[in-house]
């Protein structure tokens, strides 16, 4: 490791990397989503094949996956902006780094059956 760098693989690259990775994934859904709504115009009857395809247990664990980086996204992005607009912010971005990730595993357990609820129904039944 080259003496002087910033980061030396530690929790704010970790933090670094993983906002970088959530927020290509949101840019991606969002093409995605985009290019799916549009298809409307060109043939109903594909839109509808396609919005049928989304009501899958597969799709729902992609949704899962979708609210997971949407939150630690936007979790992550207040604790960047404490990071860089309040002074002590640099001496505690590691417990903020640690109550975001604490934060976002709690919302995320309460995520759990409004976004994996109906597939699970459609898989063991009521």
């Amino acid at each position: 490791m080259p003496a002087g760098t910033l980061y030396r693989g530690r929790e704010g690259m970790w933090s670094w990397v993983a906002h970088r990775v959530t927020g290509v994934l949101i840019f991606f859904f969002l093409f995605v989503h985009v290019l799916d709504t549009a298809l409307v115009r060109v043939s109903p009857e594909a839109y509808d094949d396609v919005v049928a395809t989304y009501k899958t247990p597969i799709v729902a664990l992609l949704e899962y996956g979708l609210v997971a980086a949407i939150l630690f996204h936007a979790l992550n992005g207040l604790r960047v902006i404490a990071v860089d607009f309040w002074s002590k912010g640099p001496r505690y971005q590691k417990q903020m780094l640690w109550t975001v990730v604490g934060i976002w595993i709690v919302m995320m357990a309460m995520a759990l059956y409004p976004v994996l609820g109906h597939a699970y129904l459609e898989l063991f039944g009521k």
